[in-house]
């Protein structure tokens, strides 16, 4: 059967060889044992309900292995034989070219390259999965095959719940994942909801297809680690960034270093994903030996090398060692994926790798108080540096938040509204106060074409509109406009592209709908094919996450999620191809709501249309509730939204004197 053939088929009639489970791909680790016997019986139940009745008592035996050999049914045997990447969107069968494009970015968050665990459908953070499994997939892909511009794809927690009818206006999918009961969104309930079958962790840009790899943090991690060592008042060069994680984002890390051109040591437990990034040439060097990675870091600072080094194995050590030896540290951090600490998120120092696997998975209790004793050393050891200068933040990772739970000492002894801790979060020193208030947010496309060269195009044509926006920017914003222009240009050279032919730019309202008219006009003049616009969730007002993308608003709303459902239901209206909202995220199921979109030019004044209503309200939405929480940069911002949009009338806060109490 041809590539065509096999999507339109969807799940077979004729049940396809068992497939040998392929150890040289990066698995999941085995999900803890949860269910009771009657549970499981529902699960295999849930399970079997994708299939013919013909087919039940042979799956049932599989799919009971499954569940009892790695803690969940991912259907193996149906994993397709096609190699899983994304392909140019004429290559995908349909009646919709807003469907294949969603084909499209599926296929691209599951591709080897870009997938964490691509056989267990999970994008990145250890359990941010596209569906559950892979009857989920078939029958999504047959739906998109078959959908024409006048029906809507509903999908509840990866199961295609089916097409409806609609119209051209509406979104194609609308996408929906872990969208519990508020009392029923603790870490074992979605471990339970996920065994049986009925809901899953999309993570932000997994469950909404709309990951591009790495390279979708390398840009927010440069602007970060850029704006750390400027709050220093130091230059990156010789300078030292310690930080953990090379798994899905976290590997963005040591790229992003050397783009801001600092040492950069990144610790990962995992030597496969290490050997991985190290292929891939997101970092130079692998280190095992402590000893010599002290030495080489010494030479890198008295050299002022740009350079970054993988320390296989755990991050504590590298702070305990680099304590030990004197060593300075001017900025730290950590982006394992403590939103999942007890499921692979976070390894225990002083223990194997594999022991740490099999430990999560038979004795859970135990591997949590390792993992808690760990982050109380990790938090220790850090502590250590920062009373020497060290200038830490939490990356939204959870780290503060599970280190607090686990009795670390990183509790503020001068706690204020809204910052609890000893040390603030990353958007709350730079990325809130600096990008979000003020609009920029991770804007991204993706060529739909396959073809480098139309992505080097999009790559000119964003470079020229920013330049002549720049022109006439008022000061208040010049920073952000020039970081990212001089982000656009080293582009190319920086070989951030993995899978898709992806670009993400920081750009506020008025930079995404230029860049993105200029696109649509490109492909309507042949010049370019189509494009599919996104955004990261982690953006100026797609999330509602208080220790992270929300942390730095005062006025005690942190914990509401307004802002991200009124977004989702804002960009469905106003044109967007697809539409996805989320219980958790990078900080972990039931701590934020997070929303998405993806949006398909194709040189249509639909489309034109469609891109000026939408991404207008996509930014303004979120920097009228910074606004109304008393932001500074936001009201400046909103007031200026204002000016540019008769139309738009936000609420303004009026600003009351301190002195008055």
């Amino acid at each position: 059967m041809t590539f065509q053939e096999q999507i339109q088929q969807g799940i077979p009639n004729v049940l396809p060889s068992v497939k040998p489970y392929d150890s040289q791909i990066n698995h999941a680790p085995k999900r803890k044992e949860i269910l009771t016997e009657e549970e499981k019986k529902l699960a295999l139940k849930n399970a079997l309900r994708y299939f013919d009745p013909k087919f039940h008592a042979e799956l049932l035996l599989e799919f009971k292995e499954e569940l009892e050999k790695y803690g969940r049914i991912y259907m193996y045997r149906f994993r397709p034989d096609y190699e899983m990447k994304a392909r140019s969107i004429s290559d995908y069968p349909g009646k919709s070219e807003q469907a294949k494009s969603i084909m499209l970015m599926i296929q691209n968050n599951l591709d080897y390259a870009v997938a964490q665990h691509p056989h267990e459908l999970i994008t990145y953070g250890g359990n941010g999965a596209v569906f559950q499994n892979w009857a989920q997939y078939l029958l999504t892909m047959k739906y998109l095959s078959e959908m024409t511009d006048e029906q809507t794809l509903t999908m509840y927690s990866g199961h295609p719940m089916g097409l409806f009818p609609s119209h051209k206006d509406a979104p194609r999918v609308v996408v929906t994942n872990g969208m519990v009961i508020p009392n029923y969104s603790k870490p074992d309930d979605w471990e339970k909801m996920n065994a049986l079958g009925v809901s899953q962790y999309g993570q932000m840009t997994a469950g909404s297809y709309m990951y591009i790899g790495p390279q979708g943090i390398v840009h927010g991690t440069t602007i970060t680690v850029l704006n750390a060592f400027r709050k220093i008042k130091k230059e990156p060069k010789g300078g030292l960034f310690i930080t953990s994680g090379l798994g899905g984002m976290s590997g963005a890390q040591p790229k992003a270093g050397n783009i801001a051109g600092c040492i950069t040591v990144c610790a990962e437990v995992n030597p496969k994903i290490t050997r991985i990034r190290h292929e891939q040439k997101w970092i130079d060097e692998i280190h095992e030996n402590l000893d010599k990675l002290v030495e080489r870091v010494r030479k890198a600072q008295e050299n002022k090398e740009t350079v970054s080094l993988a320390y296989l194995g755990n991050v504590v050590e590298v702070w305990e060692k680099f304590d030990r030896e004197n060593l300075k540290i001017d900025i730290g951090s950590d982006q394992t994926s403590l939103h999942n600490p007890w499921a692979g998120g976070y390894y225990p120092v002083g223990i194997s790798f594999e022991e740490s696997n099999k430990m999560m998975a038979e004795n859970p209790e135990i591997f949590k108080e390792k993992v808690q004793e760990s982050l109380r050393r990790h938090a220790a050891a850090i502590n250590k540096h920062t009373e020497k200068g060290t200038y830490f933040f939490d990356y939204g990772n959870a780290f503060l938040l599970e280190a607090s739970r686990a009795g670390a000492d990183v509790m503020s002894d001068h706690p204020t509204l809204g910052r609890e801790f000893k040390y603030p979060s990353y958007v709350q020193d730079i990325m809130g106060p600096m990008c979000f208030d003020y609009g920029f947010g991770p804007f991204r496309w993706v060529c739909a074409s396959g073809k480098p060269e139309d992505l080097q195009k999009t790559d000119e044509i964003a470079c020229t509109v920013l330049e002549e926006i720049m022109k006439n920017s008022p000061v208040e914003i010049q920073q952000q406009m020039q970081d990212n222009i001089t982000w656009i240009k080293g582009a190319q050279e920086n070989k951030l592209v993995v899978g898709s032919q992806a670009r993400i730019l920081y750009a506020d309202a008025e930079g995404r709908m230029k860049i993105a008219e200029a696109f649509n006009k490109a492909i309507k003049n042949n010049e370019i094919g189509p494009v599919v616009l996104g955004r990261d969730h982690h953006d100026v007002s797609g999330t509602d996450s208080p220790y992270r993308e929300t942390s730095n608003i005062y006025d005690g709303s942190r914990f509401t999620a307004d802002m991200a459902i009124q977004n989702v239901i804002g960009d469905s209206f106003r044109g967007a191809t697809w539409v996805s909202i989320h219980n958790g995220g990078g900080v972990g199921w039931g701590e934020v709501i997070n929303g998405g979109f993806g949006m398909l030019l194709d040189g249509s004044e639909d489309a034109d249309r469609r891109l000026k209503s939408m991404l207008f309200w996509d930014v303004n939405n979120g920097i009228s509730r910074r606004s109304w929480a008393r932001n500074e940069g936001a009201i400046f911002a909103i007031k200026r939204a204002m000016e540019v949009e008769p139309n738009l009338k936000v609420t303004l806060p009026n600003i009351v004197d301190e002195g008055l109490f």
